[in-house]
This record gives structure tokens, C-alpha cells and sequence, in this order.
């Protein structure tokens, strides 16, 4: 059987990724077409239900559920690893400031938006570009501001540029839960019996990538030339943990509480309530 399966270029996916789609493991009779894309094009391809299987951002994830399930392994969330705002001068905006700027965002159905929304729930003038494209535009004065993710975290600094807040500090001080930022979902319309085939080969990718970490594969690399390798691991150990081997409850609770930020943001839009898939 084959699935049509996506996920992004960044180490992390591709740390997780790896063992699966280069059958470093069993696969178990299924077979996948991948796609590398940014993750809003990805999110963008599963708002279309263009893909089987694919990582998208968690801020996109009430807009899917309609026809994709949320599976356990091979996500991202964590501690101390969410999306930074960031501006050319170092200083802090008197209260409501912000609001009045100018900001790049990483694409519009990001997990990255929904939490600067959560921070700033005034601000309207959101430039959407893709993420590797904002450190310049602030540096270039097209935007006052600009939420980074991905390697940008570790890199701006050396651009010049400074922290204004960082956001998956405000979610965790907000919420007291890790900061749901990525996931894995299938469409609903897949067999539940394939479905946590699925699940469980992802999770033996990730324990494979982990059982032979620090090193850094070939594969990793070659999606990620213009990084160092130091910067290839830093990416993955904040980003894959356990909760990329599975959620547990306390994933659960976070995605649940974000969808219920989500909700509360956007009354009148629904949420389904069959969310994982199983």
C-alpha cells in the first residue's frame, strides 16, 4: 500500500523521518511518496486534503479535523522552544505598541500566529511570508517586527537582531502545559488498523534516530546544506523529545487547550471533537 506522506526539510523532521522513508526499519508492507515543503505549504496541502499523512502546524489543526486525525508520535512539542518575537533595536515596547506595528508572521495558519494572537490579540497588521524570510525584512525595515521559528531561533542574534518576547514563554506561564507546536496527522478516510501501523512505524523512526543520535545522518544533511552541524542537533534536541515518540496526556492536554484558545478566538468556527486517532 502506498501513502502520500509530508513533512518539512528542517533536521528535525528529517530526524524523525529518516528511518521511515529510507526503511532503516521494517515498513511492514506500506510504501510512501514523500513531499518536503514548508510547513505552510504543508498546511495549506492538508486545509486541500492533498496528502495521506503530514506534519502541519498545530494552529491549523481545527481547520483539519473535519478530515484528519491527530497521530501520537512523531509531532513536536516542548519546553522552552516556541516562536520568538523579535525587532531590529533592542528596547521594550511600552503597552499596547505592538498592536500598532507592523509584524512578520510565519505564514497565516501557524502555530506561531495563534500564539502571538494569544499574546497580542490586537494586532492587525500581519505581514504573512515564509519563515526564512523575516529575519531579513526586519533587518531591512520592510516590518517593525517578526515572529521567528525553526533554526532562525539560534541564528538571529548573530544578525543583530534582538528578543522582544518570546512567546512559548507566554503560553507556559499561561497554561502551565508544553507548547504544541507541530504534529502528524492522516486523514480520517485511512483504515484505523492502517492508521496505527502508521503511528507505531513513526514512533520506531524516531526510536531508531535516537538510538543512533548524535550522529548526524546523510539524510539530514542533505536537507539542510547551509546549516552546521552543531546547529542540525541543536534543532533536534529542542524540537524531538518524548513527546515526539508519543504525546501522553499531557500532549493531549495541550493540543486541547490550544484548540480551545483557537475556539475562543474564532467562535464561529467549529471544532470536531473526534481529534486523535486513537
Amino acid at each position: 500500500m502506498k501513502l502520500s506522506l509530508g513533512f518539512s526539510p528542517c533536521p528535525n523532521d528529517t530526524f524523525i523521518f529518516d528511518a521511515l522513508v529510507n526503511k532503516k526499519i521494517d515498513t511492514e508492507g506500506l510504501d510512501f511518496e514523500v513531499f518536503l515543503e514548508d510547513v505552510q505549504t504543508l498546511n495549506e496541502w492538508a486545509i486541500a486534503g492533498k496528502l495521506d499523512i503530514s506534519k502541519i502546524s498545530y494552529g491549523v489543526l481545527p481547520q483539519l479535523l473535519e478530515n484528519y486525525c491527530v497521530l501520537s508520535s512523531g509531532g513536536a512539542l516542548g519546553k522552552g522552544a516556541g516562536p520568538l518575537l523579535i525587532s531590529k533595536k533592542q528596547y521594550s515596547p511600552e503597552e499596547g505598541e505592538i498592536e500598532k506595528k507592523s509584524v512578520a508572521v510565519p505564514g497565516k495558519n501557524t502555530t506561531a500566529n495563534l500564539l502571538f494572537s494569544l499574546a497580542y490579540p490586537k494586532a492587525m497588521n500581519k505581514k504573512f511570508m515564509i519563515f526564512s524570510e523575516i529575519e531579513n525584512a526586519v533587518l531591512k525595515g520592510e516590518v517593525d517586527y517578526g515572529v521567528i521559528i525553526h533554526e532562525n531561533r539560534f541564528t538571529y542574534r548573530a544578525k543583530g537582531l534582538h528578543k522582544v518576547i518570546d512567546l512559548g514563554d507566554y503560553w507556559e506561564h499561561q497554561t502551565g502545559l508544553p507548547i504544541p507546536l507541530g504534529g502528524i496527522v492522516a486523514k480520517k478516510a485511512i483504515d484505523k488498523s492502517i492508521r496505527s501501523k502508521i503511528n507505531r512505524l513513526i514512533r520506531q523512526s524516531v526510536e531508531y534516530a535516537f538510538k543512533h543520535y548524535p550522529t548526524i545522518t546523510g539524510y539530514v544533511q542533505q536537507h539542510a546544506q547551509e546549516m552546521s552541524e552543531a546547529v542540525m542537533r541543536q534543532h533536534i534536541d529542542l524540537y524531538v523529545n518524548d513527546f515526539s515518540i508519543d504525546l501522553g496526556q499531557e500532549g493531549r492536554n495541550a493540543i486541547d487547550k490550544l484548540l480551545s484558545v483557537y475556539q475562543s478566538m474564532y467562535p464561529e468556527q467549529l471544532v470536531f471533537s473526534e481529534i486523535y486517532s486513537e
